[in-house]
């Protein structure tokens, strides 16, 4: 005896594209749990490796000074705990990027047509990549930053930095430089929407130059003139790297541009 098949697949496929606003919700606040899980676990192995981070953030000032036992100076009993808490749930979202990476990208997939699922994932990867490259140009670059803003005081000036005012300074300027290398990311994104074509942005080239100039000015926290230009600089280069790879993604085929010619 032959049992009729039952055909689940259409059924859950034709569920999931019927979602309701609550389903929606819902799914929104499993993977909310799922990447604050991930970001306390991320955190408990962040308080283990504390030392070993502190030590890496605190090397540029040490190249600075030269000394091999440079340290940064609390004024309160409880800051160097509350440091460590900080720096755990910093590591602890570092770490923890991946998967919340990864439940951003389960979230939105549904949504999306073939087309954009093909751009997602190097979308996703090369803002992985531009984020880490500009936070490693703001590491290597924060030694001269922090020698500029040193001697702008004077020589009469002795320097004492508190963990929270040194870390502050250097944790927020290699994010302004990660956020900053995303650009390219967003003008190739707009390029493929049709929002700008890549002949636009070559005229609005100079225009651009002294925009680019202007914003990296604002973002940098330390506002000396060595940020500014590995900021500036890149993002003039990334200006024009996007128009190139703009040029060649919204390039039509040949047998698409003769039909169009003929219609």
């Amino acid at each position: 005896m032959k049992f009729p098949k039952l055909k689940l697949s259409k059924t859950k496929e034709r569920k999931t594209e019927s979602m309701t606003v609550l389903e929606h919700l819902g799914e929104l606040r499993s993977r909310i749990i799922k990447s604050a899980i991930a970001i306390v676990v991320g955190s408990i192995v962040a308080y283990f490796f504390y030392n070993q981070a502190l030590s890496f953030f605190t090397q540029p000032y040490c190249n600075l000074t030269g000394k091999s036992g440079c340290a940064l100076y609390v004024t309160g009993p409880i800051d160097g705990f509350a440091l460590r808490v900080k720096m755990s749930g910093y590591g602890g979202i570092f770490l923890a990027s991946p998967v919340i990476l990864w439940q951003l990208w389960r979230f939105i997939t549904p949504g999306l047509h073939p087309r954009e699922k093909k751009y997602a994932v190097p979308f996703v990867l090369s803002s992985l990549v531009l984020f880490t490259g500009g936070a490693l140009v703001a590491y290597y670059i924060f030694p001269h930053a922090l020698n500029f803003l040193q001697s702008a005081g004077g020589r009469e000036l002795k320097q004492i930095y508190t963990p929270s005012s040194y870390l502050n300074l250097i944790i927020v300027l290699m994010v302004a430089f990660g956020v900053s290398f995303e650009f390219p990311v967003l003008l190739v994104a707009l390029e493929i929407a049709g929002v700008v074509t890549p002949k636009k942005l070559a005229s609005y080239r100079r225009w651009a130059i002294v925009g680019i100039v202007a914003i990296a000015a604002v973002l940098i926290p330390s506002s000396d003139p060595f940020s500014l230009f590995a900021m500036a600089i890149p993002l003039i280069v990334f200006y024009e790297l996007a128009i190139i790879i703009g040029r060649i993604l919204t390039r039509k085929p040949k047998s698409v541009k003769a039909t169009a010619d003929m219609g």
